[in-house]
């Protein structure tokens, strides 16, 4: 049983206690997920990606301070845990939304963008590391093109080796490679962030109600 022997600060103490081990593996799987889109080299180039890790790890702090003060009934971390997690909850909404309103288009242009300012020695480790060449080939940019051509006249990539008659299009492209692991990843993280962001107000709400509640083992006149 959740409230166990105690009545309702037993409760609300157990409840509270559970929600932070959620918040902990959240934290932890949106720091996961988030490392795995940033695998692909130039997804890392995203700042949303990196808005992700940011708050899975301010998420994994402050459930880790929410559980400490929850065990020990601690006014003071149980005031902060509110406070915070109320900031946390306005950031990854935030953030989740933005995640699920990236569309593919606005991803081209990140990538591109991106890769543009990237060396040629990245470029070609990208190609190799990816086994593709180029980033992407569906634009009628001269600029575009050309640069494609060029990335794909160095390219190291093993694929290359298998390319039928110097024929451009045997060689898979590395933008569309990286659009379906960022498309993939950012999916993940703003379905996952978006629904538990709405449990964070559940949180500030039970911390409030177990922090106004008589701890019954307490001392009555110790303040904390």
């Amino acid at each position: 049983m959740v409230c166990g022997g105690g009545g309702g600060f037993a409760c609300s103490r157990n409840a509270l206690c559970a929600l932070n081990v959620v918040y902990v593996l959240v934290g932890l799987l949106l720091i996961g997920v988030a490392a795995w889109g940033k695998s692909f080299g130039i997804v890392s180039s995203i700042h949303i990606i990196g808005g992700v890790i940011a708050v899975g790890f301010f998420l994994l702090l402050i459930a880790i301070v929410g559980l400490i003060g929850a065990i020990n009934h601690h006014q003071v971390m149980l005031f902060f845990y509110m406070v915070i997690l109320g900031l946390v909850f306005l950031f990854q909404l935030g953030v989740s939304c933005s995640c699920l309103a990236l569309n593919t288009s606005r991803e081209e242009s990140l990538f591109r963008a991106a890769w543009d300012m990237l060396s040629n020695k990245t470029r070609n480790e990208i190609e190799v590391n990816l086994n593709c060449c180029g980033l992407l080939n569906n634009t009628n940019d001269p600029v575009a093109i050309k640069t494609f051509q060029m990335d794909y006249n160095f390219c190291a990539a093993m694929c290359k080796d298998n390319t039928t008659n110097g024929h451009v299009s045997s060689c898979p492209k590395c933008g569309e490679k990286m659009l379906k692991h960022s498309d993939e990843a950012l999916k993940i993280l703003g379905g996952v962030g978006l629904f538990f962001s709405f449990t964070e107000i559940l949180g500030v709400l039970l911390a409030m109600r177990y922090r106004n509640q008589k701890d019954p083992r307490a001392n009555p006149s110790a303040f904390l």
